[in-house]
Parts: C-alpha cells; structure tokens; sequence
C-alpha cells in the first residue's frame, strides 16, 4: 500500500467529521503495512477538546503493544498534543497531507527523532482552506486561540 492509500483513508474520515458538524482532519494509523485504527477531529461532536484526530485514532487503536514500525498519518500536520502522543508512544513517523494552512509541531517531533513528511496535497491544503475560512471562530478554538 501507498502514502496515496493511506492518506485517502485520512481524508475519508476528515470528510465524515464534517459531514457531522466537525472539524475535517482525519488520521490513520498504519502498522505492518496496513491499517489498524481511523478517527477523526471529534471536538465539536463529543465536546471534547481533547479528541483530536489523531488521538481519537490512537484512542480507537486501543493497546497495541509496540509502535515500532508504525506510521501516523494525518490530514494536516499535527499540533503539540498530537504530536506529544506520537513521541509518547514512540511512534516512529508522521506522514501529513498538508502544513500550509496550520504548520502543526514538525520541528518538535523531528527533535525527538520521529521522521516527519509533509505530502502538500491538494485536497487536504482545499478542505482546510475553505473550512477555515466559513468557519473562524471554530478553527481558532480548536487551536486555542
């Protein structure tokens, strides 16, 4: 399978949280060369301010042992919690589809030695482009400003 495989699957979830009222950034979580969680931005469906894609996926993951060899993938490139999670966990790379419209922590991750790659796709840099823009005030509080 294909960074293009996965990514797609990010998206998929990234477009069923705004189906719901949500924030469009999905995740997947992908081990031994397949996927083995999905989650999406859940903030305004749960309330929760936690419930970040990537930790809804890693939530839905449950306990998977080691992450070694794991690869997390998301829509856009990961915030501080996100990516305090992946170290945490010591997942070893972050693949996300666009840093255009939020640059995310690629620095701090790449400090803590996880190998970050920055697809800039263009679907992913559109839907958060044009959420961003009909909804600002929301897009801010998911970034805590």
């Amino acid at each position: 399978m294909s960074d293009e495989v996965f990514l797609e699957a990010a998206l998929e979830q990234a477009r069923q949280g705004l189906a719901e009222g949500g924030i469009p950034i999905g995740s997947v979580l992908v081990k031994d060369g397949a996927i083995v969680s999905r989650g999406r931005n859940r903030r305004v469906q749960d309330g929760d301010p936690t419930a970040h894609a990537e930790i809804d996926c890693l939530r839905r993951a449950g306990r998977v042992g080691s992450y070694r060899g794991a690869v997390l993938y998301s829509t856009l490139s990961p915030c501080y919690l996100c990516s305090g999670a992946a170290v945490q966990f010591g997942i070893p790379e972050v693949v996300a589809g666009e840093a255009q419209n939020f640059p995310g922590a690629p620095d701090f991750l790449r400090s803590r030695g996880v190998k970050v790659r920055i697809l800039a796709n263009d679907e992913c840099i559109r839907l958060m482009r044009e959420f961003i823009a009909e909804n600002p005030a929301l897009w801010n509080e998911d970034i805590g400003r």
